[in-house]
């Protein structure tokens, strides 16, 4: 068997931004992902995922998710982590040349599920990895993050950005606009994780920002200022030094600049009640900055916190479900020990 292990994401500045060509910079967190593949002697697969709902759930089928039993979670949850299962292990039989290969798949994983953090782009990345290594057609990472993109893009249809998967595959902050992406250097940053425990309908708000912009010229410009934002972020993390204590007066301007971002995504509509209690308890606790990561319209917010105090004020705030400190993750997808 092989396991590999990817890790989630939060946006420091530029989601929707990022859907109509502004640059965009999410870093990797290590809240992990892991996927086990071990080859079959059919074309089944079996999937056992015992983390992507309260429930869990094992489902085996062959060929198509619509081949599947019925199986005692929700619909839509089995829906959306099928889906994006299936589309890996399409693109790793590709990749090998093994169109007919069965696998026996579990996956574990430590990032909510539709929060915002990237959770299905840590197990397409991860899953695609772990498939092709257990077939014997270990790929690089630029194909890795490809292949994982092509997956996303399938299953959202071709709504999907390059930014999750890329950033999963490679770790550290990544700078992406259009389809460049590359990494780029960034300090050990101290996030905090809030989260309602629901998920937005990323398709709808997308289609809402598109509809905004569309009509009215200030949304237009709103979008261009995200862009702005990003841009004047990238050059500040271009300026980070080794030493985190000279790294203060960094962290102190990127938090304005990712309250800034808050503000502006909440304008063009994706913020939610739950996300603006958060962010303004992140602040009022002491944080550099804090932000919505993701779609939004629920999910999770990032905060910028070396003391700690964001977690705990985020723990007695209504509407916050969970709450809890991911450092940068500076590895990407890897092999993990049996």
């Amino acid at each position: 068997m092989t396991v590999c292990s990817a890790p989630g994401k939060v946006y420091l500045f530029g989601e929707h931004a990022v859907v109509y060509g502004e640059p965009a910079v999410p870093t990797a967190i290590e809240r992990r992902a892991t996927v086990t593949a071990e080859p079959r002697d059919d074309d089944h697969v079996r999937v056992e995922a015992t983390d992507l709902s309260l429930d869990g759930f094992t489902v085996e089928y062959t060929g198509g998710t619509g081949d599947r039993p019925d199986v005692d979670v929700p619909t839509p949850l089995v829906e959306a982590a099928m889906g994006y299962v299936d589309a890996a292990v399409r693109q790793a039989r590709a990749a090998a040349d093994a169109p007919a290969a069965g696998f026996d798949i579990t996956i574990e994983s430590e990032i909510p599920l539709g929060a915002g953090l990237g959770s299905s782009a840590a197990v397409v990345v991860a899953g695609i990895d772990a498939a092709t290594r257990a077939l014997g057609k270990p790929l690089d990472r630029r194909e890795i993050a490809d292949r994982a993109y092509r997956a996303e893009f399938e299953v959202q249809d071709g709504q999907a950005s390059r930014a999750d998967t890329f950033c999963s595959t490679m770790g550290g902050a990544v700078r992406v606009e259009g389809d460049d992406c590359e990494p780029m250097d960034a300090p050990n940053l101290p996030f905090v994780i809030g989260f309602d425990g629901g998920a937005g309908n990323t398709g709808e708000l997308v289609a809402g920002v598109r509809e905004l912009k569309s009509t009215y010229r200030f949304a237009d410009d709103t979008v261009a200022a995200i862009g702005d934002i990003v841009r004047t972020g990238e050059g500040l993390l271009g300026e980070a030094v080794p030493e985190a204590d000279a790294n203060r007066e960094l962290l102190v301007e990127l938090g304005e600049l990712m309250d800034f971002n808050h503000g502006l995504l909440a304008a063009l509509g994706v913020s939610a009640r739950s996300l603006d209690a958060m962010v303004w308890a992140a602040r009022e606790a002491g944080a550099h900055g804090a932000k919505l990561t993701g779609a939004g319209g629920g999910g999770c917010i990032v905060a910028l916190d070396p003391t700690g105090e964001v977690e705990t004020a985020l723990s007695y705030t209504q509407g916050c479900e969970d709450a809890f400190q991911a450092s940068l993750a500076t590895e990407g997808v890897r092999v993990e020990e049996p």
